[in-house]
């Protein structure tokens, strides 16, 4: 049998054409399928399943008498898929998707008593902003479980693009190949502003002019946070190369930058909602940009977007609804 029969025999199961032949596919040899497409490896997929070996080989064996097809070659002690095989693994990973979403939409329909949220958020919105409102959600629907992943805007938004998350909430420009899929609305407003702790020459004096900008080491974010973004963008627009900023330590975390500012370690741009607190106390001290001579109602403010993405093209639960609709009451 040709690779061409091969194709033409599996795609009529999937799209109902044969509908004996698809009700002999259980989910169940799919998932077992999966699991040895996945680790290439009769052995492993069979730990991972926490089922017998022979168990997985029977599987396999059984969708490839039953379609006439090859789903892997056995060669010495290793296997490799096939090209029914790869068709199938595309095919498998889509029934079990839906069968997943399904499942989902059938827990909502008791009044969203039972159901799930999966959230990715940046981590500025995740650690400041973001647990009010979900704090809200739990109150009205306590029976929903909400499971909330913290990244940069990067990872955020390549993550909801493959559908790991039913929304991802970030600050930063959504840059991902895939984002043309996306749907972005505006959830609230966010200002960067430049700190320094007690031991920094800056901290005495509350505002600097803009070419001392360059004059002092930077604690920055990594590359693909919002907030490193965003702050490259405000000095771009200032007419300050990026290049002439002494970077002198990168850090994943908002958290692990502003602990180094409060130590004396540089200056930096932080969102206002994480050094709130450590402003009042006065720990760091908000620096102020004088404004030049010809223009002295210039703003030199870092002001920002907090962004709900979505995919337009993935089912929609009634639980992500609902929690996007809390997030855009207030607007």
């Amino acid at each position: 049998m040709s690779i061409l029969d091969c194709y033409v025999k599996l795609v009529r199961s999937f799209s109902g054409m044969d509908i004996r032949s698809m009700a002999k596919m259980t989910l169940d040899q799919l998932k077992i399928f999966l699991a040895v497409a996945e680790h290439m490896h009769f052995t492993r997929a069979s730990e991972a399943l926490y089922i017998s070996q022979p168990a997985v080989s029977g599987a396999i064996q059984g969708l490839e008498e039953e379609y006439r097809v090859k789903l892997f070659h056995r060669v010495n002690r290793h296997i490799e898929i096939t090209e029914a095989g790869k068709l199938l693994q595309v095919e498998a990973q889509k029934i079990l998707d839906q069968v997943a979403l399904a499942e989902r939409g059938l827990r909502e329909l008791n009044n969203l008593q039972r159901g799930e949220l999966r959230l990715g958020t940046s981590l500025t919105i995740g650690n400041y902003w973001l647990p009010d409102y979900i704090s809200r959600f739990k109150r009205q629907y306590p029976g929903i479980q909400v499971n909330c992943t913290l990244g940069n805007t990067e990872v955020i938004s390549a993550s909801t693009v493959s559908g790991l998350f039913d929304l991802g909430l970030v600050e930063g420009e959504v840059k991902h190949t895939d984002a043309c899929n996306l749907e972005e609305k505006i959830v609230a407003n966010d200002r960067l502003v430049i700190v320094v702790g007690k031991t920094h020459p800056w901290y005495e004096r509350g505002s600097i002019y803009l070419d001392e900008l360059v004059t002092t080491d930077w604690v920055m974010r990594e590359s693909g946070s919002g907030t490193r973004q965003r702050f490259e963008q405000a000095l771009k627009q200032w007419g300050i190369e990026i290049s002439k900023l002494n970077s002198i330590l990168e850090f994943t975390s908002g958290e692990m930058v502003k602990a180094a500012v409060e130590n004396g370690v540089g200056a930096s741009a932080l969102s206002e909602l994480m050094v709130k607190k450590e402003m009042e106390l006065g720990v760091l001290r908000p620096i102020q940009i004088i404004p030049f001579e010809e223009n002295p109602f210039h703003k030199y403010e870092i002001v920002r977007e907090f962004i709900m993405i979505k995919h337009q093209q993935r089912f929609q639960t009634l639980v992500c609804q609902v929690f996007e609709k809390i997030l855009l009451k207030h607007i």
